[in-house]
């Protein structure tokens, strides 16, 4: 009797595949391609997790996130990448030039998610902004314009300036657009621009006796994930060598002089939507990538007082943070 009664069960299982399917929860499974920790990365983590939350996808119940972190070192990203697609994950969301493009050339199939890239049409990871067209989405954020914009706020604090170094990451491929940016921004505010660059922490030091040798005025940090991850001893070292300096959000608050940014939180919280519809059978290449349009401009007042600096009040009237 009890095999008749197995076959029943498969027959109605074929007869009535919605009510199997009701009580059978799908558990989506998302692969988190990180660039360095998680603990470099609480806060942003947190905000997707959230995000994800607000939408009804709770880990354990209906989704799994699978991690990998490249620990600050670029070229573990491809493989991270590829162990990612091996394990048949739904969505692959990462960060980060760097991020995009292992995921992309990792596969041409699972949808991407990506939050906080530069010029992504340049970068050759989607066809257009209003329409992706492949297997990528997410949010933008021009890194080039950003630290052209440092580079305007530092030099309106210090009109003095004459020299001012730029700090880049020569791993992060959105580099050559942020200098070329930037030194249009340098020629117009007859400052003259110094590139140094810094792959690892451990070339810090060498870096900034580079920069006191060549007598530069101030320092301005690309946006990079290395760099920000990296944002106390950037700021300590700064401090050291008493230079005035304009860089993202972390690092002010860790005593650098000035920031211009954006919230990243913001953006993972956001990507949870893409990831949100995806599941729920968008493709990629239908969804518009979004741009990042809230940015912030944070002072260090102990740090200006430190530098001896008396930042103008056409600065501090735009700040939207003040650290005394």
């Amino acid at each position: 009797g009890r095999r008749e009664f197995i076959t029943l069960l498969g027959g109605a299982a074929v007869a009535w595949p919605i009510a199997a399917r009701a009580q059978q929860v799908k558990v989506a499974r998302i692969g988190f391609l990180g660039l360095v920790s998680a603990s470099s990365h609480a806060n942003r983590v947190a905000a997707l997790r959230a995000g994800l939350r607000d939408l009804g996808w709770v880990e354990g119940q209906n989704i799994l996130i699978e991690f990998r972190w490249a620990e600050g070192d670029y070229e573990r990203l491809p493989g991270l990448a590829g162990e990612l697609v091996r394990l048949n994950v739904d969505v692959l969301v990462t960060h980060g030039a760097a991020g995009a493009l292992a995921a992309k050339n990792a596969t041409s199939t699972v949808p991407i998610v990506v939050t906080a890239v530069g010029d992504m049409v340049t970068l050759g990871l989607v066809s257009s902004l209003s329409r992706p067209g492949g297997n990528i989405t997410g949010s933008s954020l021009f890194v080039a314009e950003h630290t052209a914009k440092r580079l305007e706020l530092i030099k309106e604090a210090v009109p003095s300036l004459t020299k001012v170094g730029v700090l880049l990451n020569p791993g992060n491929a959105a580099t050559q657009f942020v200098l070329s940016e930037t030194e249009g921004t340098a020629k117009a505010s007859n400052v003259e621009l110094r590139a140094f660059e810094a792959r690892q922490p451990s070339d810090f030091e060498r870096v900034f006796a580079a920069m006191a040798d060549q007598q530069i005025g101030a320092l301005v940090i690309h946006e990079d994930t290395m760099l920000n991850a990296n944002a106390n001893a950037l700021a300590i070292f700064a401090a050291a060598r008493r230079l005035p300096s304009c860089g993202f959000p972390e690092f002010v608050r860790s005593g650098g002089l000035l920031a211009y940014g954006i919230i990243f939180a913001d953006m993972d919280y956001r990507a949870a939507a893409f990831v949100d519809k995806i599941l729920k059978g968008a493709k990629p290449g239908d969804l518009p990538v979004e741009r990042s349009t809230k940015f912030n401009v944070i002072v260090n007042l102990q740090t200006a007082k430190a530098l001896g600096i008396t930042l103008p009040t056409s600065i501090l009237l735009r700040a939207d943070e003040v650290i005394e």
